[in-house]
């Protein structure tokens, strides 16, 4: 059997009437996602949860509320990196980098178990080694820089390729993909990935920016491509979110206890969950906001 994939989807190619049963069965478990589609013009969620991760690969910082700007990634969202080796990353132009030229959860597991926490204001980096050890720096200055380089490149030992550097740069962002603006996780999903994998999976294994409740399985998938009102902001999805390694990492332990990867190949076909969205229109957002459809791109405003 020759296996294609195209666009996120397995095209199989069968040779015969046993390939063509195999084929009917990984149709069959696609068409579930497909079967939790509704008429997008009665989608409606509720904002649960909002995140940012300042220091790429590091703990997340919940909050209440954020205000959005029209073309601009999550406020306080991956500021800054740790430089693990020679990156080539110029913070005088920068330019997106690929993320295993950084400390990262996909490969550094370790990152989970650390407590992170940036002070906007202050410009302040705190940071919680698992063995205890603390160090609180200024990062708006060469010396402040220095303290948390030095201590990350002390505390993590072998996982550390040389002296590990903190980079940065006025207005970018640390993202994985070159159009991650906003990322969305839908609650409903994850709970069908718990059923599946028969254990709890915490929300926070996927780091992203917003999660709601209130959709079907899968539905979020729905919502490329269309236009949405949550809070005060407008955005539109643009693409869905490919998985990596970091979400086999547990959040809190930094062991690898789920193999995500396979199991949403597997079960659901795709290695996808959550989307992207970029912002359209500036505006405040809160936990508990509604998020409803505007229009599909393209298309028009729903009856």
């Amino acid at each position: 059997m020759e296996r294609l994939v195209a666009n996120g989807r397995f095209l199989l190619v069968a040779a015969d009437v046993a390939l063509d049963k195999a084929m009917s069965a990984m149709i069959d478990r696609s068409s579930d996602r497909g079967a939790a589609a509704m008429d997008i013009s009665t989608i409606s969620a509720t904002v649960t949860g909002l995140y940012r991760y300042p220091l790429k690969g590091f703990s997340p910082q919940p909050l209440t509320d954020v205000t959005l700007a029209a073309d601009r990634c999550f406020p306080g969202d991956r500021l800054f990196a740790i430089e693990n080796g020679p990156s080539g990353f110029d913070e005088t132009a920068p330019a997106h980098q690929p993320k295993t030229r950084y400390l990262m959860l996909a490969r550094n597991g370790i990152l989970a178990r650390f407590q992170s926490r940036y002070d906007d204001v202050r410009q302040v980096l705190s940071l919680r080694a698992p063995d205890g050890r603390h160090v609180e720096a200024d990062l708006a200055s060469a010396d402040g820089r220095a303290v948390i380089e030095a201590f990350l490149t002390s505390t993590l030992g072998a996982e550390a390729r040389g002296n590990l550097r903190l980079l940065s740069s006025p207005g970018y962002h640390f993202m994985d993909s070159t159009k991650g603006f906003v990322s969305l996780i839908n609650a409903a999903s994850l709970r069908e990935i718990e059923r599946i994998a028969g254990q709890t999976v915490d929300p926070l294994r996927f780091r992203a920016n917003i999660y709601v409740d209130g959709l079907k399985p899968w539905q979020e998938f729905d919502l490329v491509d269309c236009r949405l009102r949550i809070g005060e902001a407008e955005l539109v999805g643009i693409k869905r979110t490919d998985r990596c390694a970091a979400t086999q990492v547990n959040p809190l332990s930094g062991e690898r206890d789920v193999d995500m990867l396979r199991l949403l190949e597997q079960h659901f076909a795709h290695h996808d969950c959550g989307i992207y969205l970029r912002v359209t229109r500036s505006g405040r957002l809160a936990a508990g906001d509604r998020l409803t459809m505007i229009t599909r791109e393209g298309g028009d405003a729903p009856a």
